[in-house]
């Protein structure tokens, strides 16, 4: 049986509509299912991989339905980027890092859950940029880091909650979210960037 799904290994298949990835997988490369335009529906059934690779599933454009495994632990950049038929993610509580631009420009992207108890500690640069029909987002208590850009050009974002763990708030990290009417900065932000809001 298949345990491991290498670098590339289904890169620019344009006709792949549904995967299945088996549980004995425990690997999956960087860009595996990068370019792959018409893959609708990905479900992974293993319990052993930690990490969604560099660029896995950049230019997926027609990928609608995704469910993160609960063993995930690190998410890593361009991870989602440019998956514009996204709708809604779920950030399973096992996720510490969230890579750069990991869900950059998912222009359908409406809904993103942090589950309860989450272990997230940083959210990288751009990992939202433009996913403008955001409408709120609670970012989980155990959050102390969020990078550049991370949710520039979000114009429907009208609510957001920042805990009081955030310590590091990057240049420009809600610039351009027009539709913002009300947010609370935490005491233990001591210096706010060029541009933030």
């Amino acid at each position: 049986s298949v345990t491991s799904i290498g670098k590339s290994a289904f890169k620019g298949c344009s006709s792949i509509i549904q995967l299945t990835i088996p549980p004995s997988v425990v690997s999956i490369g960087d860009e595996a299912f990068n370019g792959c335009p018409k893959l609708a529906n990905l479900i992974i059934l293993s319990n052993s991989i930690q990490s969604i690779g560099k660029c896995l599933f950049k230019g997926c454009s027609s990928l609608n339905d995704f469910i993160i495994p609960s063993s995930i632990v690190l998410i890593n950049d361009d991870a989602f980027n440019k998956c514009l038929s996204l709708t809604e993610i779920n950030i399973p509580s096992s996720v510490t890092s969230i890579g750069n631009s990991a869900f950059y420009m998912c222009e359908s992207l409406s809904e993103i859950i942090f589950v309860e108890k989450s272990s997230l500690i940083s959210i990288g640069n751009d990992v939202f940029c433009g996913c403008s029909i955001i409408s709120q987002l609670m970012i989980p208590s155990s959050v102390t880091s969020i990078g550049n850009n991370a949710f520039s050009g979000c114009s429907y974002m009208s609510q957001i909650s920042i805990p009081s763990s955030l310590e590091s708030l990057g240049k420009n990290s809600f610039y351009e979210c027009s539709s913002l009417t009300e947010i609370t900065i935490p005491s233990s932000i001591t210096s706010i960037e060029n541009n933030t809001f």
